[in-house]
């Protein structure tokens, strides 16, 4: 039996963030992962946006972290040299009742927090967005970009210098709450823990079960992409996005120029059983023209090629518009931290995530 201070269960961004922040302050910290690199699924298979906190409701912990995050990450990324840019990102309107509802996301994102935003008129969309047609937008300049690979192999390896003891290929098989800690089984390993951090992504229900913590439902929501042909990129130089018509389902189709010069068109959402199968029955290429081309009226069908997928780990089933971040003691198991729920904006609030989750450990330990 190996003791510790904490293990985290899931080796995403969120389960990453929380290690290396409570390794810092000197907790020792085991994080254990199925798959066989940290990473592997929601945190690495998005568009790597920097979010500026725009789109959630007020007082929400979704609104709150999404802003504290995003402060968090920028600095983050100086100081540790993370590839990001500071891009900024255009939400246009295509008619007057899209207006009005641009009206309502600039009341909104001053509300949040989510900085300078401004609404503009065709010249300034222009300047910004030559090949994008469109009379009124909102811009949000302290949106951004960011390498999400390089992202997790920086937290990686700040967990290594912490420390911090990382298992991949390991999985919660058994857990029970004893006496003298959480008795955590992976089939290999036998660890006891004082607290155990729940950031297991798609599979965080399944573990809450196993750690006989609060029953709730992880909805496993794919989102696909589809590209601009390379020859075709420049006609992007941002982050140009729609009107969101499903609240709490995506923000539409959407135009994302990365790290690395790539056009991402998407992504769609489709709500499925499996949290693992990316590929079958994926849209064709032509479903992505149409929404495109009301953002880039030049774009042909030529244009555009396949792109990624990534599944997000929603709260929020289909039938309803809106569920927060999941992050907070469970209510049924003694010891157990939930950190459930992290879809967008995840990637962005999860260093402050992980600010709020060691709080929570720190509370508990004491």
């Amino acid at each position: 039996m190996t003791d510790v201070d904490v293990v985290v269960v899931g080796a995403g961004v969120v389960g990453l963030a929380s290690a290396a922040q409570l390794a810092a302050i000197g907790r020792s910290v085991c994080v254990i992962e199925r798959r066989p690199r940290p990473g592997m699924e929601t945190s690495t298979h998005n568009s790597g946006v920097i979010h500026a906190g725009i789109y959630y409701p007020p007082g929400s912990l979704k609104a709150r972290l999404c802003v504290e995050g995003r402060d968090l990450l920028y600095d983050f990324c100086e100081r540790y040299a993370v590839p990001y840019r500071r891009c900024g990102k255009l939400i246009v309107a295509s008619s007057p009742a899209e207006q009005e509802q641009l009206l309502e996301l600039h009341r909104r994102g001053l509300e949040n927090g989510a900085g300078a935003l401004e609404i503009v008129d065709a010249d300034f969309i222009r300047a910004k967005e030559p090949h994008v047609a469109a009379d009124c937008a909102l811009w949000s300049p302290s949106t951004g970009i960011i390498s999400p690979e390089a992202f997790v192999r920086t937290l990686v390896s700040l967990c290594a210098d912490r420390d911090v003891a990382l298992l991949p290929s390991t999985e919660l098989r058994a857990g029970s709450v004893e006496h003298d800690g959480v008795h955590i089984d992976t089939g290999r390993e036998r660890i006891r823990s004082r607290i155990v951090i729940n950031a297991a992504g798609l599979h965080a229900d399944e573990v809450s079960r196993t750690l006989g913590g609060e029953d709730y439902t992880i909805y496993p929501c794919r989102g696909e992409y589809a590209e601009l042909a390379p020859a075709r990129t420049t006609l992007v130089n941002g982050l140009v996005y729609p009107v969101p018509h499903a609240p709490g389902h995506g923000l539409g189709v959407h135009l994302t120029r990365t790290i690395d010069g790539a056009v991402l068109i998407g992504p769609t959402v489709r709500y499925q059983s499996s949290k693992s199968d990316y590929e079958t029955d994926r849209e064709e290429i032509e479903a992505f023209v149409a929404p495109t081309r009301r953002l880039l009226p030049e774009v042909q069908l030529s244009d555009v090629r396949a792109g990624g997928t990534g599944i997000r780990p929603k709260l929020c089933p289909p039938d309803q518009p809106f569920a927060d971040f999941l992050i907070r003691c469970d209510g049924r198991a003694l010891r157990l931290i939930q950190a459930a729920g992290t879809d967008s904006p995840g990637l962005t609030s999860c260093l402050a995530i992980g600010r709020l989750v060691s709080e929570l450990v720190m509370e508990a330990l004491d």
